[in-house]
């Protein structure tokens, strides 16, 4: 037994902290509801409009002289009949008329919907939606430590994701299930997803073979037929370019299978200023432009008005190791401008929460609301990995997701817009208080002191005494404690059991058939 006095650092050490008893109590009702979030407030803008022009022009230029390497023969001869020039190889041109008119034809918003009509969502116009952190190959948390993932970790993350409100859509895999062979991979983590949440599910177009069989696990999820999937958005796949200035064989003919079946592709470049793209920001930003604008082109070649979002993710790197950078300057600056090109182009604009710290610690913190405040002011309609996110995306940590959701859980009471009537300006308040009163138990202030402002769920206001007393524990460690308690009180959603049997058997059978090998 130990000798230490309670609450002592001596103590804390051995036995770990413990998070007060009210921060893990009816999680259910601490945190905010489930709603579909809209910002109210008109879009930061950094550069002029004319800027904004330069970048564009300087973006079809990129297209029409340098050009950009198609890697798929198919997609690839798709581009020629629509009008692309060959100029040897895997390589393109486009000229500005047909890409400027097929971007044309792309929608300003859509609808992504679920089995459970309450989860469905709108994307673009305004409305805004959070993503789970999605791809990190290890997870994290205080007991445990840094490790591979499992598949018992990703079903813990997906745990996560279905009690938190401010997850609107599944990222993709939280963490990578590294014990899952991967040419079945995706076959039981798609069924897992959409057997554990109802929420939208991501598509990985790691292959064609591989979007196909996901998308078939998501059809009968959601009880459709397949002529009935192609009407109704039901799962997002998030393409990557190959920086710079490629679109991979897998990528591209993801973006061309999922507007093929009228399902929305999340086109996002992925430039490193210094590294994969030039050093001057705006550089940057004009090779982002011309590579979005190609993979945006291509998924409307494919079908006119099929549902895509404007992906960003130009951030630095940083100069002494060559490695990324998140949450920095430069990368919010670039989200800033990045929502001004996508409004140029009326389009839903994408953009991330992200960090490089490899703790969840006040690095992660700072990175994190410099990323998310960048993105919320620059008008974004798709946060991604918005929580959860570690060490530059290698890593899932549980108590990082909940600390994103007490952040996001901020942003989504900051943007509840303030009505300014003769209720809220509460002049007979002021009058009976008058000079030297206080408002405590005024009839104004009693009938609405409950809901009166934000109530936080990890956070802790008590004052230091109280908090000291019951064990000095820091906000990292309350919310481990508040994670295990979402995992232990997760409960899964409805699901047909026609619907479930029949993705069971579809995924044994392409299991025994051998998934979907490697490319």
């Amino acid at each position: 037994m130990s000798d230490a006095p309670a609450g002592s650092p001596a103590r804390q050490r051995r036995e770990g902290h413990r998070a007060p008893r009210a921060r893990v109590q009816d999680i259910a009702g601490r945190q905010m509801p489930w709603r579909q979030l809209r910002n109210p407030y008109p879009p930061v803008e950094i550069i002029s409009r004319d800027a904004v022009e330069a970048i564009h022009l300087a973006s079809l230029t990129i297209l029409e002289t340098t050009g950009i390497a198609i890697q798929s023969g198919r997609v690839r001869a798709l581009c020629v009949e629509k009008g692309a020039e060959p100029i040897g190889g895997a390589r393109l041109r486009f000229n500005r008329a047909l890409v400027e008119g097929a971007i044309a034809s792309a929608p300003s918003s859509f609808a992504m919907h679920t089995r459970n009509p309450a989860r469905s969502v709108a994307v673009g116009d305004g409305n805004v939606v959070f993503a789970t952190v999605s791809g990190p190959p290890n997870c994290s948390d205080l007991e445990r430590g840094r490790r591979p993932g499992t598949m018992a970790d990703y079903e813990d993350f997906l745990r996560l994701g279905q009690v938190f409100n401010t997850v609107h859509v599944i990222g993709g895999y939280p963490v990578e299930p590294l014990d899952i062979p991967v040419p079945v991979r995706h076959l039981h983590g798609l069924r897992a997803m959409v057997s554990m949440t109802d929420k939208v599910p991501r598509i990985y177009c790691h292959s064609l073979e591989r979007t196909r069989d996901a998308l078939e696990i998501i059809r009968i999820a959601n009880g459709l037929s397949a002529e009935e999937l192609t009407r109704r958005p039901v799962a997002f796949a998030i393409i990557n370019t190959n920086s710079p200035l490629q679109l991979d064989a897998a990528m591209v003919e993801g973006i061309a299978e999922m507007a093929r079946m009228n399902q929305p592709t999340v086109i996002t470049p992925f430039t490193l200023a210094g590294a994969m793209a030039p050093v001057t920001l705006i550089g940057a930003l004009a090779q982002q432009n011309a590579e979005a604008l190609a993979g945006l082109a291509v998924s409307q070649f494919v079908r006119p008005g099929a549902p895509v979002v404007y992906g960003a993710f130009t951030t630095n790197v940083n100069m002494k190791s060559g490695a990324p950078a998140f949450g920095t300057p430069e990368y919010a600056k670039a989200a800033i401008i990045s929502g001004q090109l996508a409004r140029r182009y009326r389009l839903p604009f994408r953009s991330s929460n992200i960090n490089t710290s490899n703790a969840p610690d006040a690095q992660a913190a700072y990175e994190s609301m410099m990323a998310t405040w960048s993105a919320i002011m620059g008008g974004v309609n798709f946060l991604h990995q918005s929580m959860g996110w570690l060490e530059g995306g290698l890593t899932a940590s549980i108590e990082k997701f909940v600390l994103d959701v007490e952040m996001l859980q901020l942003f989504v009471s900051f943007l509840q817009p303030e009505v300014v009537d003769a209720d809220t300006l509460a002049l007979d308040a002021i009058d009976e208080v008058g000079p030297g009163g206080h408002f405590f138990a005024t009839p104004h202030t009693l009938a609405r002191y409950e809901t009166a402002f934000y109530s936080p769920l990890v956070s802790d206001w008590r004052n230091f005494e109280s908090w000291k007393q019951d064990g000095a524990v820091d906000a990292t460690h309350r919310a481990g404690a508040i994670a295990r308690q979402a995992i232990a009180e997760y409960e899964p959603p409805p699901l047909d059991p026609a619907a479930a049997e029949e993705i069971a058997a579809f995924v044994a059978r392409r299991t025994q058939e051998g998934g979907a090998p490697v490319n």
